[in-house]
């Protein structure tokens, strides 16, 4: 059926902030259906509130609304734009269910706006707990023994007539969000009672546990003709148990014979007949390990996380699909991206293997519970393609960025037998870890798969793995010959194959030759060469020499979709050792190579892809052939249509550099892909590769605390007193004598890592040795810990004159990370002769630095004193939020300085740009919930996950969409408890006042409350939670509180303390909790001005100076 043009205007609703659950995957499916849709003709009005991500890009959609995702936006905006059509399945969750909720309000038929794609009644049928079970009932689809409950006594009632285990589902909510698995009532009061208060319908379904079962998702797509195609089949290598997000996931599915694999495809076509789903849908499976039994856990009626997954695993654009189903298309009426041939009815079929490994933030939460369960912990996820499992795994492993290259980076060699088999039931991001080192000692396949459910398929695959570990030891003169444990055990394995990786007795003692075929067969299941260097005792050069001398390099085959069947015409490439080579060979006037930055992780996020997107952009408008290499198959940079030619692989210098020997780019761009592009400059200058923009000498003398030192000399510009250590002793030197507080941080570090204010030798101590864990290669720096207020600066240089979109100032004092604070952009409250040096201080340090792109800075503010933080010659996570609010997009204008433009011949003049006559304000959004464990108090180091933006004509206003757009939903009963450190009371009196006028009722814990008393607020004293009730933590469980302000005093990370128990209870019942007074006060201020008034901003109606 042709398209429907009655469809003109449609209104596409994003997933908000990026938070554990529902990431950049949203970010990417509604880019591409923006773009999708405005190939067709179609004004688009996209509504999300997120700033940091390409999709709130103006050029995205016709109008951008940064604004928060409630339902009184939305409708106001609806009114505003009168869009005909409303588009809600693109924007996860969060899109899902606004959608529902102004269908069900009447909204939409009362302003003539329809829903498209799939329909309110197929939402409902899908997501509501009750009507899904009773639609797979009536088309005999099995479903695990469940139901659904509204109170808590229901679930504790039904649960004791199937037993426990169960798992708990709530409906309408995001990445298993309040979900779990229940052991004994204890556990069931406690899940069944946050995921009552999650769901948006108050539903959760209480089912029969079937841990242990395999996971199987298919990806479907059907049109309105009812065409229905699978996208993709996929299998989780953990079983039912693990959220599918967190789990190591496979496609297609290696395990499942033919009569399996039909089976549920089969089943998933039925489904999603029945529920009559427009575009593209994801079924989710628990099939019997040793049977043809199996469930259907869910159906998601709309894109979901795995469909980003499943576009770059099969080059298939499933939201772009979804989005040309919506407006009529059938999928035999819409072309093939990838082969421009075949049309979307053809269903991709795959001759390679993708692994997905999720990265998950324990490096920044040490304190978190490790254990994986039904809630999704991941904050972001790596891919990788291969034409065998175990290449592709060990390409996804060192994606990582987690200081992981193969199955020895975590050591459990010291446990013991007994110690070894307890740690193979426990299921956390270190188990195929924990599984090798079992293989080492000899332990068989049936065994582990006891105790862990892995199917013995992928433990053999680990264990092929490990045996190369032998075989390449065993050509180590240090590792005493094959006689050792690793040797035998290889034998072992081997042995269990029916095949032997020796040709002579295992106990000879001598050392074998590594030979071109050992070397070719470890390169081909995926070994890097620093590993094989590592275990052969040669050094990496030795390695790659050999390979060379023996015509071992990698190959690139194309994903097309087909399996070869049709060619493509998308040059999307994954590399392959021992095969042939498709990548072709191009010789453009221009080439450039653009770096892209990695897994999502905290610290690192979307903004740096925002960045890689727009400077590929940019060379690609200039007539520069563009490549790009990452591994994220979340993000819009990795869609097979942003760059010229698109390589899937780790960002190493190895994987790198076979790239470079291919391309032989012009140059390369690594300011945009935040610290993983950066620390590769080295590595690219010793392949031959011009590194464009800033020089790599000029971003060290930016990390080396001597050369920068040198540099502020020079430039007369102030820092805090400190100096460069490497041990405890020299810190604790350092910080005797410039004086406590000191910060400690490590160099070459992302978001913070490892950040600390110390303030005696004994958290010099325990702080240095957390930075040791994080492997630091770099030295450490010392610095007096000065309290003022921070500003943040970014800025283009084109090596003479710099502009300045705005000056950013934080509402937190220094001591919060930059990312953590709220941002307030322009700065309220500097002075103009602040204004002054900040704008001469930042002309100084780019020229200083040679800076030719961007470069971000960090000050304090002391009484018009400015002294400088830290400086990143490089974009940096402030970018996409300053360009959207100043119209100024300085990716772009940074990539024109880097391919020789200057600003005043672009027509910038130099300086601080004139300030816009509105207020935008970045609030950081936390997904403290979901990290079970996890210390929530804000301080140095970076905890946020992502950002929402609040834009007004007034300050009061954008705080109050701020907080907002962060899901801050205040007041709900008006009471509040307070518990703060000795050095904040006096601040806390009139924090606590602002909030009694307000109508708060105030609890207090022992001295706060003496002390609020004594200062005129009636605080009411409440027990401490070793105290008899009723007391603190009564107060939290029962429901009945909306806020807790708490300010940790030192030794916030010990998990028995009162405050820590405080703040993680708060958190894990839904109470917002604040950890720092001056966010305390900026809550009060948005609670006193907020009249329910709030005006939505086009920020594609901010034009460019």
């Amino acid at each position: 059926m042709p398209r429907n043009y009655d469809i003109k205007k449609v209104l596409v609703i994003g997933s908000g902030p990026i938070v554990i659950g529902q990431a950049a995957e949203f970010d990417y499916a509604g880019t591409q259906a923006c773009r999708s849709l405005k190939e067709e003709g179609i004004e688009v009005c996209l509504v999300n509130s997120n700033p940091a991500t390409i999709m709130t890009d103006k050029q995205i959609a016709d109008q951008v609304y940064i604004e928060p995702l409630t339902l009184d936006v939305l409708k106001e905006i609806i009114r505003k734009e009168k869009p005909d059509s409303i588009l809600p399945t693109l924007g996860g969750q969060a899109g899902l269910n606004l959608g529902m909720e102004l269908a069900e309000s009447g909204f939409l038929e009362e302003q003539g706006v329809r829903l498209i794609g799939t329909t309110a009644e197929t939402i409902f049928k899908a997501e509501d707990r009750q009507a899904f079970k009773d639609t797979m009932e009536k088309i005999g689809e099995p479903v695990a023994a469940s139901q659904v409950v509204n109170n808590v006594q229901d679930g504790i009632k039904f649960t004791n007539t199937i037993g426990y285990p169960v798992v708990l589902r709530p409906a309408f909510t995001l990445g298993g969000s309040g979900g779990g698995i229940a052991h004994n009532e204890q556990e069931l009061i406690d899940i069944l009672t946050n995921g009552l208060r999650l769901s948006r319908v108050g539903e959760v379904l209480v089912e029969r546990c079937i841990a242990g079962w395999k996971e199987i998702e298919y990806e479907v797509m059907r049109d309105a003709n009812g065409n229905c195609i699978t996208v993709c089949n996929m299998e989780n290598i953990d079983p039912v148990g693990v959220h599918t997000g967190d789990s190591i996931v496979v496609a297609p599915s290696q395990t499942l014979g033919d009569k399996e694999y039909q089976m549920l495809r089969s089943s998933a076509l039925n489904i999603i007949n029945e529920l009559q789903i427009t575009g593209g849908c994801n079924v989710q499976y628990a099939l019997h390990p040793e049977s043809f039994e199996y469930c259907v856990i869910e159906v998601n009626p709309r894109v979901s996380r795995s469909s980003a997954l499943a576009s770059k695993a099969t080059g298939y654009p499933i939201a772009k699909v979804t989005a040309k189903i919506a407006l009529g298309y059938t999928l035999d009426e819409i072309k093939n991206a990838i082969t421009q041939k075949t049309y979307a009815s053809f269903e991709p079929m795959l001759d390679y293997c993708v692994v997905k490994i999720p990265r998950l933030p324990f490096d920044k939460f040490l304190t978190a519970k490790r254990t994986l369960t039904t809630q999704m912990k991941a904050t972001g996820e790596v891919m990788s393609i291969c034409d065998n499992f175990e290449g592709a795994l060990m390409k996804a492993i060192r994606s990582l960025e987690q200081h992981v290259d193969c199955l020895q980076s975590y050591d459990f060699s010291d446990l013991t037998l007994d110690e070894l088999d307890k740690q193979l039931a426990v299921v956390d991001d270190r188990r195929i870890w924990v599984i090798a080192e079992a293989l080492r000692r000899g332990i068989s396949y049936e065994h582990i798969h006891e105790i862990t459910k892995i199917d013995i398929w992928f433990i053999d695959k680990i264990a092929i793995l490990v045996e190369m570990e032998a075989r390449l030891a065993a050509c180590n003169p240090a590792s005493a010959g094959r006689n050792n444990a690793a040797a035998k055990v290889a034998l072992h394995a081997g042995a269990k194959r029916g095949t032997s990786i020796f040709d002579a007795d295992p106990a000879n003692d001598k050392v074998t030759e590594l030979t071109a075929g050992l070397l070719k067969e470890a390169k081909r299941i995926g070994y890097p060469d620093n590993v094989i260097a590592r275990l052969t005792g040669h050094s990496e050069e030795q390695i790659k020499d050999m390979r060379y001398a023996n015509g071992i390099t990698a190959s690139y085959k194309m994903v097309d979709t087909c399996a070869a069947e049709f060619a493509a015409e998308t040059p999307y490439y994954y590399s392959v050792y021992g095969s042939e080579n498709e990548a072709a060979e191009t010789h453009p006037e221009k080439k450039v190579l653009v770096l892209g930055s990695g897994p999502i992780r905290i610290g690192q996020g979307i903004e740096f892809d925002f960045c890689s997107v727009h400077c590929t952009w940019a060379f690609a408008k200039e007539g520069w052939e563009t490549v790009i290499v990452n591994n994220n198959p979340e993000t819009v940079s990795t869609d097979f249509d942003i760059a010229d030619k698109l390589y899937f692989e780790p960002l190493t210098a190895e994987d790198v550099e076979s790239i470079v020997n291919l391309e032989k780019p012009d140059g390369a761009v690594v300011q945009f892909g935040g610290q993983t592009a950066i620390k590769l400059t080295e590595a690219l200058m010793k392949m031959g590769v011009r590194i464009l923009g800033t020089k790599a000498e000029d971003v060290d003398a930016a990390e080396d605390r001597e050369l920068f030192d040198e540099i502020l000399q020079k430039t007369e510009i102030p820092r805090a007193a400190g100096g460069t250590v490497f041990t405890a002793e020299e810190a604790k030197e350092v910080a005797n004598r410039i004086g406590y507080p000191v910060l400690v941080r490590p160099s070459y570090v992302l978001g913070g890592q490892g950040m600390k204010i110390a303030f005696n030798d004994e958290e010099i101590d325990e702080f240095i040795g957390i930075i040791n864990r994080i492997a630091q290669d770099h030295p450490i720096l010392v610095d007096k810990y000065l309290q003022g207020k921070e500003i943040e600066v970014d800025a283009v240089c084109d090596g003479e004159d710099i502009l300045i979109p705005g000056i950013m100032e934080h509402i937190e004092r220094t001591g919060v990370h930059s990312g953590d604070s709220i941002s307030v952009y322009p700065a309220p409250t500097i002075s103009e002769k602040a204004k002054a040096t900040l704008v001469e201080y930042t002309r100084r340090l780019a020229r200083a630095l040679h800076v030719v792109g961007l470069i971000n800075i960090q000050f304090i503010d002391m009484d018009d004193e400015i002294y400088v933080i830290e400086v990143n010659p490089r974009s940096s996570r402030t970018v996409p939020y300053i360009s959207k609010v100043t119209g100024i997009p300085i990716v772009d204008l940074a990539a024109k300085v880097i391919m020789g433009h200057t600003l005043r011949g672009m027509g910038y003049e130099p300086g601080l740009a004139p300030t816009a006559d509105y207020i935008a304000i970045k609030m950081p959004v936390f997904s403290f919930e979901k990290l079970r464990g996890a210390e929530i108090s804000l301080g140095p180091e970076m905890k946020s996950t992502g950002e929402c933006l609040g834009i007004a004509k007034t300050f009061n206003e954008a705080l109050y969409k701020a907080f907002i757009g962060a899901g801050i939903s205040l007041p709900k009963h008006k009471q509040m408890i307070m518990t703060v450190k000795d050095a904040d009371k006096p601040e806390a009196v009139g924090v606590a006042k602002r909030f009694e006028a307000l109508g708060y009722k105030i609890y207090a814990t022992r001295s706060t409350a003496k002390y609020l008393q004594e200062h005129g607020v009636n605080a009411l004293r409440v027990n401490k939670i070793s105290q008899e009730s009723p007391n603190v933590m009564d107060l939290i469980l029962g429901h009945k509180i909306d806020l807790v302000i708490d300010t940790p005093t030192q030794g916030n990370g010990d998990k028995t303390r009162d405050g820590f128990l405080i703040r993680r209870n708060a958190i894990e019942t839904g109470v917002y909790c604040i950890t720092a007074m001056d966010t305390a006060n900026a809550l009060a201020r948005s609670l006193e001005t907020a009249d329910g008034k709030l005006t939505p901003v086009d920020i594609a109606t901010v034009k460019n100076i």
